[in-house]
């Protein structure tokens, strides 16, 4: 098997459990969940990953992907810090109540508390999220752009907290909060924080 079939294994293997977290939940995922979504018997997906643990934190971690790496891509070519701020916003909310990459997270959070790795993780991205914000809120006001109504890091971790408070009420179906009400919540807050109207021509 070449090194780019193994990867590509790899790669099937993460989605499989993927998949099997969202249906057991990621405490009651076991070797035989992950086996039967790859279409895979259990031996062939320890050959890849001969730790469980593993695969589920690679999995976990791919998951989280959209949520950083794929959102400081989509605003790396911007130059408008109002474009950036808006998108980056708007790109942080689930798409919906099965949203899958969300309902992963909501069970990395559930289970957190109880492992130190899964912790890390969250960790690990709610840091990422926030000096991702941070920059931009910086940028704009070096800019002029923004007037910011308080330092960075704070208004910065604050958006982040309304993504993530927001996000559950979509996954958790509430009548009047999807993704479009959600991000307008949240663009209030930053209008406020940033002193500009965040209107942008999209």
């Amino acid at each position: 098997m070449t090194r780019k079939r193994r990867a590509d294994r790899r790669l099937d293997l993460i989605a499989a459990a993927h998949r099997a977290i969202i249906r057991h939940g990621t405490e009651g995922v076991h070797l035989n969940h992950v086996a039967e979504e790859a279409g895979l018997t259990s031996g062939a997906v320890l050959y890849h990953y001969p730790q469980l643990g593993e695969l589920l934190v690679d999995a976990h971690h791919a998951g989280m992907e959209r949520f950083y790496e794929q959102r400081t891509k989509r605003i790396s070519g911007m130059r408008d810090p109002v474009e950036k701020l808006v998108v980056t916003i708007r790109s942080g909310l689930p798409h919906g109540p099965d949203d899958p990459e969300v309902r992963l997270l909501n069970e990395l959070g559930g289970a957190a508390p109880r492992n130190r790795m899964y912790a890390l993780l969250l960790t690990t991205l709610y840091d990422r999220q926030v000096s991702m914000y941070q920059s931009i809120l910086e940028t704009g006001a070096a800019l002029g752009t923004f007037t910011l109504s308080d330092d960075s890091l704070t208004i910065a971790r604050n958006l982040v907290a309304l993504e993530d408070a927001y996000g559950y009420r979509i996954t958790a179906r509430h009548p009047v909060i999807g993704p479009d009400e959600a991000a307008e919540l949240i663009l209030a807050y930053a209008r406020t924080a940033t002193n500009n109207p965040l209107k942008t021509s999209h």
